[in-house]
């Protein structure tokens, strides 16, 4: 059996279609040497198994990037509400002490209403 060839020989660097012959498969071919490696070409029955590792490769670098971020929202979140915490114990706080009897009378004094000192009575009205 006879080998494939070109009737027409060409010469060194032109390609069979007129282009300048540099295609970025030969430029990764060049720097990759991937001939060094596999050998003479790829075996073809493994480029599916490679490909599902190289997609659950990408796959676990996905899932990886999105519970940092995940972690990142919840570190905010709980930093976030201990702040709110912290202004509701104060705003408690401040609450109490202004329903004490003793800050009421000083508010109402300025109002010119002062707390009685006797007990109240009882108005009896006879029918």
């Amino acid at each position: 059996m006879r080998q494939n060839t070109f009737k027409k020989k060409l010469q060194e660097g032109n390609s069979p279609n007129g282009g300048s012959g540099k295609t970025i498969f030969s430029w990764m071919e060049e720097k990759l040497d991937v001939t060094r490696i596999l050998g003479e070409g790829v075996p073809v029955q493994l480029v599916p198994p490679v490909g599902f590792l190289v997609i659950l490769a990408l796959l676990y670098i996905y899932s990886n990037h999105r519970a940092e971020i995940m972690v990142r929202k919840i570190n905010s979140a709980q930093q976030e509400v201990q702040d709110l915490r912290a202004d509701v114990t104060t705003l408690e706080s401040e609450f109490m002490k202004s329903s004490m009897q003793s800050e009421v009378a000083k508010r109402a004094a300025a109002l010119e209403l002062y707390e009685l000192n006797q007990p109240p009575y009882k108005i009896e009205v006879a029918k």
